[in-house]
Protein backbone atom coordinates (compact mmCIF):
# COMPACT_ATOMS: atom_id res chain seq x y z
CA UNK A 1 0.00 0.00 0.00
CA UNK A 2 1.40 3.22 -1.02
CA UNK A 3 2.29 5.66 1.93
CA UNK A 4 1.23 9.19 2.35
CA UNK A 5 0.55 11.64 5.09
CA UNK A 6 -1.73 11.12 6.38
CA UNK A 7 -1.10 7.15 6.16
CA UNK A 8 -3.56 3.93 6.28
CA UNK A 9 -5.53 3.56 8.44
CA UNK A 10 -6.72 0.22 10.68
CA UNK A 11 -9.84 -0.36 12.35
CA UNK A 12 -9.61 -2.37 15.16
CA UNK A 13 -12.04 -4.15 17.04
CA UNK A 14 -11.32 -4.02 20.26
CA UNK A 15 -9.03 -1.61 22.61
CA UNK A 16 -7.53 -3.46 25.11
CA UNK A 17 -3.24 -4.16 25.49
CA UNK A 18 -3.14 -5.78 22.00
CA UNK A 19 -5.13 -3.07 20.42
CA UNK A 20 -2.54 -0.77 22.96
CA UNK A 21 0.33 -2.70 20.79
CA UNK A 22 -0.70 -2.72 17.56
CA UNK A 23 -0.89 1.12 17.60
CA UNK A 24 2.70 1.27 19.27
CA UNK A 25 3.45 -0.47 15.94
CA UNK A 26 1.94 1.09 13.46
CA UNK A 27 3.13 4.31 14.25
CA UNK A 28 6.70 3.87 13.00
CA UNK A 29 4.95 2.47 9.86
CA UNK A 30 3.63 5.35 9.29
CA UNK A 31 -0.03 4.06 9.44
CA UNK A 32 -3.14 4.68 11.99
CA UNK A 33 -4.89 2.94 14.37
CA UNK A 34 -8.25 3.53 15.43
CA UNK A 35 -10.01 1.08 17.60
CA UNK A 36 -13.74 0.59 18.92
CA UNK A 37 -14.12 -0.68 22.36
CA UNK A 38 -16.91 -0.41 25.03
CA UNK A 39 -14.52 0.58 27.77
CA UNK A 40 -14.21 4.62 27.55
CA UNK A 41 -10.84 5.82 27.38
CA UNK A 42 -9.74 2.18 27.21
CA UNK A 43 -5.59 0.66 27.28
CA UNK A 44 -4.92 2.06 23.67
CA UNK A 45 -6.70 4.71 23.78
CA UNK A 46 -3.64 7.10 24.29
CA UNK A 47 -1.18 5.28 21.66
CA UNK A 48 -4.08 5.33 18.70
CA UNK A 49 -5.88 8.02 17.03
CA UNK A 50 -8.84 7.91 18.17
CA UNK A 51 -11.50 5.50 20.00
CA UNK A 52 -14.94 4.77 18.89
CA UNK A 53 -16.99 4.03 22.13
CA UNK A 54 -19.50 0.82 21.36
CA UNK A 55 -19.99 -3.03 22.10
CA UNK A 56 -18.46 -5.50 20.57
CA UNK A 57 -21.56 -6.33 18.11
CA UNK A 58 -22.98 -2.78 17.54
CA UNK A 59 -23.14 -2.40 13.89
CA UNK A 60 -23.18 1.15 13.98
CA UNK A 61 -19.47 1.23 15.88
CA UNK A 62 -18.41 -1.21 13.25
CA UNK A 63 -20.15 1.17 10.07
CA UNK A 64 -18.30 4.09 11.75
CA UNK A 65 -14.88 2.16 12.18
CA UNK A 66 -15.42 0.70 8.68
CA UNK A 67 -16.02 4.01 7.36
CA UNK A 68 -13.17 5.74 8.83
CA UNK A 69 -10.65 2.73 8.01
CA UNK A 70 -8.59 0.81 4.59
CA UNK A 71 -8.82 -2.42 6.50
CA UNK A 72 -10.73 -3.80 9.62
CA UNK A 73 -9.14 -6.32 11.77
CA UNK A 74 -10.14 -7.15 15.78
CA UNK A 75 -7.69 -8.03 19.30
CA UNK A 76 -10.41 -9.68 20.96
CA UNK A 77 -13.32 -13.02 19.65
CA UNK A 78 -15.53 -11.45 20.95
CA UNK A 79 -16.11 -9.18 17.75
CA UNK A 80 -19.30 -10.61 16.15
CA UNK A 81 -18.35 -12.16 12.63
CA UNK A 82 -21.39 -11.67 11.30
CA UNK A 83 -21.74 -7.72 11.83
CA UNK A 84 -18.52 -7.36 10.70
CA UNK A 85 -19.02 -9.55 7.67
CA UNK A 86 -22.39 -7.38 7.23
CA UNK A 87 -20.39 -4.08 7.32
CA UNK A 88 -17.72 -5.14 5.48
CA UNK A 89 -19.67 -5.53 2.32
CA UNK A 90 -21.61 -2.57 2.92
CA UNK A 91 -18.69 -0.44 3.36
CA UNK A 92 -16.42 -2.08 0.85
CA UNK A 93 -13.97 -2.36 3.51
CA UNK A 94 -12.02 -5.56 3.92
CA UNK A 95 -11.71 -7.91 6.95
CA UNK A 96 -8.81 -9.23 7.81
CA UNK A 97 -8.23 -12.39 8.95
CA UNK A 98 -11.47 -12.98 7.19
CA UNK A 99 -14.95 -13.76 9.42
CA UNK A 100 -15.40 -17.22 8.19
CA UNK A 101 -12.36 -18.00 10.49
CA UNK A 102 -13.34 -15.76 13.73
CA UNK A 103 -16.56 -17.96 13.37
CA UNK A 104 -14.49 -21.03 13.56
CA UNK A 105 -12.04 -20.17 16.50
CA UNK A 106 -15.01 -18.39 18.20
CA UNK A 107 -16.61 -21.91 18.95
CA UNK A 108 -13.88 -24.56 20.51
CA UNK A 109 -15.74 -27.58 19.20
CA UNK A 110 -16.00 -26.27 15.60
CA UNK A 111 -12.84 -25.38 15.52
CA UNK A 112 -11.52 -28.34 16.61
CA UNK A 113 -13.52 -30.51 14.27
CA UNK A 114 -12.18 -27.96 11.33
CA UNK A 115 -9.01 -28.84 12.28
CA UNK A 116 -9.24 -32.22 12.99
CA UNK A 117 -11.06 -32.54 9.57
CA UNK A 118 -7.94 -30.89 8.13
CA UNK A 119 -6.08 -33.61 9.50
CA UNK A 120 -3.80 -31.33 11.75
CA UNK A 121 -3.15 -33.77 15.49
CA UNK A 122 -5.10 -32.43 18.17
CA UNK A 123 -6.36 -34.29 21.64
CA UNK A 124 -9.20 -36.83 21.22
CA UNK A 125 -12.36 -34.67 22.03
CA UNK A 126 -16.32 -34.56 22.85
CA UNK A 127 -19.04 -32.46 22.19
CA UNK A 128 -21.63 -32.34 25.73
CA UNK A 129 -24.71 -30.73 26.32
CA UNK A 130 -25.98 -32.59 29.99
CA UNK A 131 -23.89 -34.12 32.52
CA UNK A 132 -24.82 -37.27 31.35
CA UNK A 133 -23.13 -36.55 27.98
CA UNK A 134 -20.43 -35.22 29.95
CA UNK A 135 -20.24 -38.79 31.70
CA UNK A 136 -20.56 -41.12 28.63
CA UNK A 137 -17.59 -39.16 26.96
CA UNK A 138 -15.25 -39.21 30.14
CA UNK A 139 -15.99 -43.39 30.00
CA UNK A 140 -14.37 -43.13 26.74
CA UNK A 141 -11.50 -40.70 27.42
CA UNK A 142 -10.88 -41.56 30.63
CA UNK A 143 -10.23 -39.69 33.68
CA UNK A 144 -9.51 -36.72 34.23
CA UNK A 145 -10.53 -34.69 31.84
CA UNK A 146 -10.93 -31.08 30.93
CA UNK A 147 -14.04 -29.43 30.42
CA UNK A 148 -13.97 -26.38 27.87
CA UNK A 149 -16.91 -23.68 27.68
CA UNK A 150 -17.77 -23.82 23.61
CA UNK A 151 -17.67 -19.82 23.58
CA UNK A 152 -15.98 -16.93 25.71
CA UNK A 153 -13.58 -18.42 28.05
CA UNK A 154 -10.16 -16.75 28.29
CA UNK A 155 -7.09 -16.85 30.75
CA UNK A 156 -7.86 -20.08 32.13
CA UNK A 157 -11.92 -19.13 32.61
CA UNK A 158 -14.33 -21.46 31.36
CA UNK A 159 -12.31 -24.57 31.82
CA UNK A 160 -12.97 -26.96 34.25
CA UNK A 161 -10.66 -30.10 35.19
CA UNK A 162 -13.05 -33.02 35.54
CA UNK A 163 -10.69 -35.55 38.10
CA UNK A 164 -13.19 -38.16 38.84
CA UNK A 165 -16.84 -39.12 37.71
CA UNK A 166 -18.51 -37.37 41.35
CA UNK A 167 -16.93 -34.18 39.63
CA UNK A 168 -18.96 -34.29 36.61
CA UNK A 169 -22.77 -32.36 37.91
CA UNK A 170 -20.56 -29.69 39.35
CA UNK A 171 -18.40 -28.99 36.32
CA UNK A 172 -21.05 -28.96 33.73
CA UNK A 173 -23.33 -26.63 36.04
CA UNK A 174 -19.82 -24.38 36.51
CA UNK A 175 -19.63 -24.44 32.40
CA UNK A 176 -23.18 -23.48 32.36
CA UNK A 177 -23.83 -24.44 28.68
CA UNK A 178 -23.00 -25.68 25.42
CA UNK A 179 -19.40 -27.34 26.10
CA UNK A 180 -16.25 -29.84 24.85
CA UNK A 181 -14.55 -32.24 26.85
CA UNK A 182 -10.89 -33.22 25.85
CA UNK A 183 -8.68 -36.01 26.95
CA UNK A 184 -5.93 -34.56 29.43
CA UNK A 185 -2.33 -34.24 27.97
CA UNK A 186 0.07 -35.88 29.53
CA UNK A 187 2.77 -33.21 28.23
CA UNK A 188 6.06 -32.51 28.21
CA UNK A 189 5.84 -28.57 27.79
CA UNK A 190 3.47 -26.38 26.11
CA UNK A 191 4.51 -24.82 23.37
CA UNK A 192 3.04 -21.56 20.57
CA UNK A 193 3.69 -20.75 17.21
CA UNK A 194 2.94 -17.26 16.28
CA UNK A 195 2.07 -17.75 12.50
CA UNK A 196 1.67 -15.54 9.64
CA UNK A 197 -0.62 -15.18 6.62
CA UNK A 198 0.11 -12.39 3.91
CA UNK A 199 -0.54 -11.45 0.49
CA UNK A 200 0.65 -14.53 -1.00
CA UNK A 201 3.00 -15.32 1.89
CA UNK A 202 3.03 -17.45 5.57
CA UNK A 203 5.64 -17.84 7.86
CA UNK A 204 5.85 -18.61 11.70
CA UNK A 205 8.26 -16.81 14.34
CA UNK A 206 10.48 -19.59 16.37
CA UNK A 207 8.73 -21.89 18.50
CA UNK A 208 8.21 -20.22 22.08
CA UNK A 209 7.87 -22.56 25.39
CA UNK A 210 4.85 -21.02 27.42
CA UNK A 211 4.54 -21.86 31.44
CA UNK A 212 1.14 -22.00 32.49
CA UNK A 213 -0.41 -21.66 36.54
CA UNK A 214 -3.77 -21.77 37.17
CA UNK A 215 -4.27 -21.87 33.38
CA UNK A 216 -2.87 -18.45 32.91
CA UNK A 217 -0.01 -17.79 30.76
CA UNK A 218 3.09 -16.66 33.32
CA UNK A 219 5.94 -16.98 31.14
CA UNK A 220 7.32 -17.51 27.76
CA UNK A 221 11.07 -18.86 26.39
CA UNK A 222 12.28 -18.55 23.30
CA UNK A 223 13.76 -20.26 21.68
CA UNK A 224 11.73 -23.25 23.23
CA UNK A 225 13.83 -25.77 25.83
CA UNK A 226 12.89 -28.26 22.85
CA UNK A 227 14.95 -30.47 20.47
CA UNK A 228 15.12 -29.32 17.12
CA UNK A 229 13.37 -32.05 16.20
CA UNK A 230 10.52 -31.23 18.36
CA UNK A 231 10.38 -27.44 16.92
CA UNK A 232 10.82 -28.45 13.52
CA UNK A 233 7.52 -30.78 14.18
CA UNK A 234 5.28 -27.90 16.32
CA UNK A 235 6.80 -25.29 13.15
CA UNK A 236 5.06 -28.16 10.52
CA UNK A 237 1.60 -28.33 12.39
CA UNK A 238 1.24 -24.29 12.76
CA UNK A 239 2.14 -24.15 9.11
CA UNK A 240 -0.77 -26.82 8.63
CA UNK A 241 -2.80 -24.60 11.23
CA UNK A 242 -2.29 -21.98 8.73
CA UNK A 243 -3.90 -23.76 5.50
CA UNK A 244 -7.11 -23.47 7.35
CA UNK A 245 -7.47 -20.19 7.92
CA UNK A 246 -8.52 -17.48 5.99
CA UNK A 247 -7.86 -13.94 5.68
CA UNK A 248 -4.29 -12.42 6.68
CA UNK A 249 -2.73 -11.70 9.73
CA UNK A 250 -1.24 -13.26 12.51
CA UNK A 251 -2.06 -16.30 14.61
CA UNK A 252 -1.13 -17.70 17.72
CA UNK A 253 -1.16 -21.02 17.52
CA UNK A 254 -0.90 -23.08 21.12
CA UNK A 255 0.41 -26.77 21.16
CA UNK A 256 1.24 -29.72 23.36
CA UNK A 257 4.63 -31.58 23.24
CA UNK A 258 3.34 -34.82 24.43
CA UNK A 259 5.55 -36.92 26.56
CA UNK A 260 6.56 -39.05 23.99
CA UNK A 261 7.39 -35.79 21.69
CA UNK A 262 4.43 -35.40 19.14
CA UNK A 263 3.08 -32.48 18.83
CA UNK A 264 -1.08 -31.98 19.08
CA UNK A 265 -3.04 -28.69 18.67
CA UNK A 266 -4.72 -26.95 21.79
CA UNK A 267 -6.32 -23.50 20.69
CA UNK A 268 -5.93 -20.86 18.01
CA UNK A 269 -6.31 -17.19 18.29
CA UNK A 270 -6.51 -15.31 15.23
CA UNK A 271 -4.84 -12.45 16.15
CA UNK A 272 -1.76 -11.76 18.33
CA UNK A 273 -1.10 -13.70 21.22
CA UNK A 274 0.59 -13.48 24.79
CA UNK A 275 3.03 -15.74 24.18
CA UNK A 276 4.07 -13.92 20.93
CA UNK A 277 4.88 -10.34 23.28
CA UNK A 278 8.17 -11.45 23.54
CA UNK A 279 9.25 -10.46 19.70
CA UNK A 280 9.21 -6.66 20.72
CA UNK A 281 12.16 -7.04 21.75
CA UNK A 282 13.45 -10.64 20.74
CA UNK A 283 12.83 -10.27 16.72
CA UNK A 284 13.10 -7.88 14.06
CA UNK A 285 9.89 -7.89 13.32
CA UNK A 286 7.72 -7.98 16.29
CA UNK A 287 4.25 -9.92 15.61
CA UNK A 288 2.44 -6.35 16.36
CA UNK A 289 4.45 -5.06 13.31
CA UNK A 290 3.62 -8.14 11.29
CA UNK A 291 -0.23 -8.24 11.82
CA UNK A 292 -0.20 -4.76 10.84
CA UNK A 293 1.72 -5.74 7.58
CA UNK A 294 0.23 -8.61 7.39
CA UNK A 295 -3.86 -6.82 7.06
CA UNK A 296 -3.13 -4.01 4.96
CA UNK A 297 -1.63 -6.07 2.50
CA UNK A 298 2.08 -4.92 2.62
CA UNK A 299 5.08 -7.61 2.59
CA UNK A 300 5.84 -9.30 5.64
CA UNK A 301 9.29 -9.10 8.39
CA UNK A 302 11.63 -11.36 9.06
CA UNK A 303 11.13 -13.43 11.88
CA UNK A 304 14.24 -14.40 12.65
CA UNK A 305 15.06 -13.94 16.50
CA UNK A 306 17.05 -11.36 17.92
CA UNK A 307 18.41 -13.20 20.72
CA UNK A 308 17.37 -15.52 23.43
CA UNK A 309 14.36 -13.75 24.87
CA UNK A 310 12.13 -14.23 27.69
CA UNK A 311 9.22 -12.83 29.50
CA UNK A 312 6.84 -12.86 32.13
CA UNK A 313 3.31 -11.55 32.86
CA UNK A 314 2.68 -8.57 35.34
CA UNK A 315 -0.68 -10.19 37.22
CA UNK A 316 -2.95 -8.43 39.74
CA UNK A 317 -1.70 -9.58 43.37
CA UNK A 318 -4.71 -8.20 44.99
CA UNK A 319 -7.97 -9.80 45.97
CA UNK A 320 -10.16 -6.84 46.04
CA UNK A 321 -10.48 -4.22 43.26
CA UNK A 322 -8.81 -1.54 43.11
CA UNK A 323 -6.78 1.42 41.92
CA UNK A 324 -3.92 0.24 39.45
CA UNK A 325 -0.58 1.43 41.69
CA UNK A 326 2.31 -0.97 40.94
CA UNK A 327 5.41 -0.38 42.85
CA UNK A 328 9.15 -2.22 43.18
CA UNK A 329 9.57 -1.32 39.22
CA UNK A 330 13.08 0.63 40.25
CA UNK A 331 14.94 -2.72 39.73
CA UNK A 332 13.28 -3.73 36.65
CA UNK A 333 14.36 -0.70 35.02
CA UNK A 334 17.53 -0.65 36.20
CA UNK A 335 18.23 -3.65 34.96
CA UNK A 336 20.25 -3.87 31.54
CA UNK A 337 18.41 -5.93 29.01
CA UNK A 338 15.03 -6.19 30.94
CA UNK A 339 11.89 -3.99 29.19
CA UNK A 340 9.02 -3.02 31.31
CA UNK A 341 5.55 -3.03 29.19
CA UNK A 342 2.44 -1.33 30.95
CA UNK A 343 -1.28 -2.04 29.62
CA UNK A 344 -2.89 1.17 31.44
CA UNK A 345 -5.43 -0.32 32.85
CA UNK A 346 -6.86 1.67 35.79
CA UNK A 347 -8.20 -1.42 37.41
CA UNK A 348 -6.02 -3.75 39.21
CA UNK A 349 -7.61 -7.30 40.91
CA UNK A 350 -6.59 -10.70 40.89
CA UNK A 351 -4.47 -12.32 38.01
CA UNK A 352 -5.17 -9.32 36.00
CA UNK A 353 -2.97 -8.81 33.09
CA UNK A 354 -1.21 -5.14 33.85
CA UNK A 355 1.45 -5.54 31.73
CA UNK A 356 4.79 -7.85 30.76
CA UNK A 357 8.67 -7.49 31.45
CA UNK A 358 10.84 -8.86 28.91
CA UNK A 359 14.95 -9.69 29.04
CA UNK A 360 17.00 -10.50 26.58
CA UNK A 361 20.14 -12.22 26.36
CA UNK A 362 22.42 -13.61 24.02
CA UNK A 363 23.91 -16.52 22.66
CA UNK A 364 25.97 -17.45 25.51
CA UNK A 365 23.26 -17.16 28.28
CA UNK A 366 21.30 -19.60 29.50
CA UNK A 367 17.41 -19.53 28.99
CA UNK A 368 16.63 -20.95 32.33
CA UNK A 369 19.17 -18.55 34.11
CA UNK A 370 17.27 -16.36 32.12
CA UNK A 371 13.81 -17.35 32.78
CA UNK A 372 14.94 -17.14 36.77
CA UNK A 373 16.19 -13.37 36.59
CA UNK A 374 12.70 -12.47 34.88
CA UNK A 375 10.60 -14.18 37.26
CA UNK A 376 12.97 -12.01 40.07
CA UNK A 377 12.13 -8.81 38.04
CA UNK A 378 8.75 -9.81 38.11
CA UNK A 379 7.82 -11.05 41.52
CA UNK A 380 9.92 -8.13 42.85
CA UNK A 381 6.70 -5.87 41.54
CA UNK A 382 3.16 -5.69 43.48
CA UNK A 383 0.17 -3.92 43.86
CA UNK A 384 -0.39 -4.15 47.43
CA UNK A 385 0.08 -1.15 49.43
CA UNK A 386 3.64 -0.41 50.67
Amino acid sequence: MTRTSPGPTVGVVGGGQLGRMLGEAAAPLGVEVVVADPTPDCPAAPVVRDQLVGGFEDESTFRELAERADVLTFEIELADPDVLEGVAEETDTPVHPAPETLRTIQDKLVQKRRLAEAGVPVPEFRGVDTAEELREACDELGYPAMLKARTGGYDGRGNVPVGGPDEVEAAMADIAGPAMVEEMVDFERELAVMGCLGDGERDTFPVTETVHREEILRESVAPARASAEVRDRAQSVAMDVLDVMEGRGVFGIELFQTSDDRILLNEIAPRPHNSGHWTIEGCHTSQFEQHIRAVLGDPLGTTEIRDPTVSANILGDVTERQDAVMHGEETALSTARAHLHWYGKREVYELRKMGHLTLTGDDNDDRATLLGDVRDLRDGLTFQSE
